[in-house]
């Protein structure tokens, strides 16, 4: 067993997730990193999700259960994980995501080696029919290039807070992540990445017809998150799109 120092907080909220929690969940048991908490928020779900977390928490000593008392969304569902995490380490993984068994130890491994605060890794992508494909990142990224192009995937981030302290998401209901990556990013030069599939992202089935209303948030984002002027937000915004069109169609088939 690791010492406390070394102790990873995974953060997890959870909302009306009652068909993919039990997967997400497993996919953290299955982990050959042991020192680990698992922090569960419910934000209120209506289905039976909250009785399947339960029974975790039940069962394991190191998986913590609560429930918000109204929906707040998945950021502040987050922050509430945050807030009362233990850990030297926050992770994070969505209840519809998954991780592969080696994701804690590869990483923790290569933040300790190289003394890296902010740490990514690939992913995959897949749906319910199981068809994947890999996303790639860069070797690392900077507060300027990530305002660009997220290039870091939630469910494969992990900082640490001996070096940067407690850091918590925006109070938004969407781009709750790349706003924290970019906090951080003001106060160290780079975050990098692990170049390893780690993590498997679940595709939503109506994410294509959500592209508009993506674009339409993220204008927003960099205008009244951000606080970029408007020749600042159009130039900004067009690199997005530029970017996020060529990462589409760059996608590797596995």
């Amino acid at each position: 067993m690791c010492n406390t120092e070394d102790l990873v907080s995974i953060i997890m909220p959870t909302y009306n997730s009652e068909k993919t929690v039990v997967e997400s969940i497993n996919s953290v048991l299955e982990q050959t990193y042991r020192n680990w908490e698992l922090i569960i928020i419910d934000d209120k779900s209506t289905d039976d999700t909250w009785k399947i977390i339960t029974k975790y928490s039940t069962l394991h000593s190191n998986i913590y259960t609560f429930q918000n008392g109204l929906n707040k969304g998945a950021g502040a569902s987050r922050n509430i994980a945050i807030e009362k995490s233990k850990g030297r380490f926050i992770a994070f993984l969505d209840s519809d995501d998954l991780w592969m068994k080696e994701k804690l130890s590869e990483q923790i491994a290569f933040m300790l080696k190289n003394n890296y605060a902010l740490t990514y890794t690939y992913y995959s992508r897949f749906t319910n029919s199981k068809s994947f494909s890999v996303v790639s990142a860069p070797e690392f990224t900077t507060y300027k290039k990530l305002m660009y192009s997220n290039v870091i995937g939630c469910l494969t981030a992990v900082y640490d807070v001996h070096v940067l302290g407690k850091r918590y998401m925006p109070l938004i209901r969407k781009r709750q992540d790349m706003g924290l990556w970019l906090d951080i990013l003001k106060d160290i030069p780079k975050a990098y990445c692990l170049p390893q599939v780690l993590a498997k992202y679940r595709m939503d089935s109506g994410m294509t017809s959500n592209k508009l209303s993506v674009l339409s948030y993220q204008w927003r984002f960099y205008r009244e998150v951000i606080g970029l002027s408007f020749p600042r937000s159009i130039f900004t915004f067009s690199i997005y799109a530029i970017k996020g069109t060529i990462k589409h169609r760059s996608k590797k088939r596995v």
